[in-house]
């Protein structure tokens, strides 16, 4: 996999909505996230949530929602100075490119940015979803043993600290 992809994470804009709310996903991710056509309105709709699309050569590849405040004490009891990563995802025709990656390398800097008064970032994946919990532990997110109750069955709440380094994530060879 190519480590030098270069990509850029960029608060949403409108420009952008075309490219999102074509994203597809084969079932077997879509079971597991919101394509951005079920979850863009929502984030942009509410004052608590932020949307952040992934853009590289100026198209939309990917998209995640940045959620805080108390609407994530469901996800993480400490809601203080903790922002939730929700509805990750890379187009699927952007896909196997290591965009999910740059992405989680470049997202602790892109939320000093724009949220300099969080120092966690936490996120919740279904305990099926292997391939995703892979990649965010070899981002530097880390189990700590939370759990929570998902629609689609059990989840992990992983947390990254912001305080600490990357993970070195250039040797991996696993599933993107």
């Amino acid at each position: 996999m190519n480590s030098a992809v270069q990509i850029s994470l960029r608060l949403y804009e409108e420009k952008y909505k075309e490219d999102l709310l074509a994203f597809e996903l084969p079932p077997e991710q879509a079971e597991f996230t919101g394509l951005p056509e079920e979850t863009l309105s929502e984030a942009v709709a509410n004052p608590g949530k932020t949307a952040v699309v992934i853009v590289q050569e100026e198209q939309a590849v990917g998209f995640f929602v940045l959620h805080r405040g108390e609407g994530i004490a469901d996800f993480y009891p400490n809601t203080t100075g903790a922002i939730l990563l929700r509805a990750f995802l890379i187009n699927y025709a952007s896909q196997g490119q290591g965009i999910a990656k740059a992405a989680l390398v470049v997202l602790p800097d892109f939320i000093s940015t724009h949220f300099p008064w969080v120092r966690e970032i936490v996120l919740a994946v279904n305990e099926r979803n292997i391939a995703a919990a892979s990649l965010y532990s070899r981002a530097g997110f880390l189990d700590k043993g939370l759990r929570r109750s998902g629609g689609k069955g059990p989840q992990k709440v992983l947390q990254y600290g912001l305080d600490k380094p990357l993970a070195e994530m250039h040797s991996s060879s696993g599933i993107m």
